[in-house]
């Protein structure tokens, strides 16, 4: 009896793979970003494996640093993929590249989103959404410009970093808009991604404040994806860890936000069915050893068995 119990739940496990119409994918970096993107993939969004034996599948160009940190990857309308990421610890710009398949990449750039700013000291994590409603991508990052946000009380890890979220938009990845302020709280933010449900746009951000410590991730949100965002935000959604770099997955009826637990050198993730109540499901999924900061988002199978055959 226990063998044919075994077996049916093998069988049916086997089953729900071959049928699954999307698989789940994870961008993300290693170490200092030196070697450039990576990638995971999972059938159910708890189980993620790494593809292309771990190794990287492109190489970073841009920057002083010459990085590829925090890349974050969405599908555009006409099916292109979009990639964004951090290119050094002190640029002015943000590098950007393009694909068809995640097997191809077109020529990366430098993006100077912050090169009109003299005492600029960064630019990081940057994160790019579509805004189906003006028909445009919002591209949006972490920057310090001294002097200019309110203070927050420093430490001697920070050295001064009190980052608010800057962003441009553009239709073409050739023209851009003006830099403009895109969120302004009264707390350092760094990290934040965008995610649409019904008629809400949801911003998850991390409250980057060093002292006391923060290091969490909260929520605000707004009905147009560009803003504005009420500063006034949720409480924590994470647990008693420091958590950083979130991404969103909807997977059945829940939402899952996966971060990175980078003083524990792992991910964690929490899901909701209402985003009111949340549940830590850090003990549930299991990510390639070494994963930093990354975007989660679906692919169909097609796209998926085309990568891996080309790997």
């Amino acid at each position: 009896m226990k063998y044919l119990f075994f077996l049916c739940l093998f069988l049916t496990t086997v089953c729900k793979s071959y049928g699954q119409k999307e698989v789940y994918l994870f961008s993300y970096f290693l170490d200092n970003g030196q070697d450039g993107l990576h990638m995971a993939y999972s059938l159910d969004g708890l189980k993620w494996t790494a593809l292309n034996k771990g190794k990287s599948f492109l190489q970073p160009t841009e920057g002083k640093d010459k990085l590829m940190r925090d890349p974050c990857i969405i599908q555009g309308p006409d099916g292109t993929y979009h990639m964004v990421f951090t290119t050094g610890w002190h640029d002015k710009s943000i590098g950007y590249t393009s694909s068809k398949d995640l097997i191809h990449w077109e020529k990366q750039i430098s993006i100077p989103v912050m090169e009109h700013e003299p005492t600029a000291k960064n630019s990081w994590a940057p994160e790019i959404f579509y805004d189906d409603q003006q028909k445009e991508f919002i591209i949006y990052w972490a920057t310090t410009i001294p002097g200019r946000h309110s203070d927050v009380a420093d430490s001697e890890h920070e050295k001064g970093l009190n980052h608010r979220r800057y962003a441009t938009t553009t239709k073409d990845f050739v023209n851009f808009t003006p830099t403009k302020m895109f969120f302004n709280p009264d707390f350092s933010v760094i990290d934040a991604t965008i995610f649409k449900r019904k008629d809400w746009y949801y911003m998850f951000l991390k409250n980057e404040n060093p002292k006391p410590a923060e290091k969490n991730i909260r929520i605000t949100k707004s009905k147009q994806a560009a803003g504005p965002y009420p500063t006034v935000v949720s409480e924590p959604i994470t647990g008693n860890y420091w958590a950083e770099g979130p991404t969103i997955l909807t997977i059945g009826e829940s939402v899952y936000v996966y971060f990175d637990k980078y003083v524990d050198h792992k991910y964690g993730a929490v899901r909701s069915k209402d985003l009111e109540k949340w549940e830590d499901v850090s003990d549930q999924i299991v990510f390639p050893e070494g994963i930093r900061h990354g975007t989660a988002f679906k692919v169909t199978k097609k796209v998926f068995e085309k990568l891996k055959r080309n790997l």
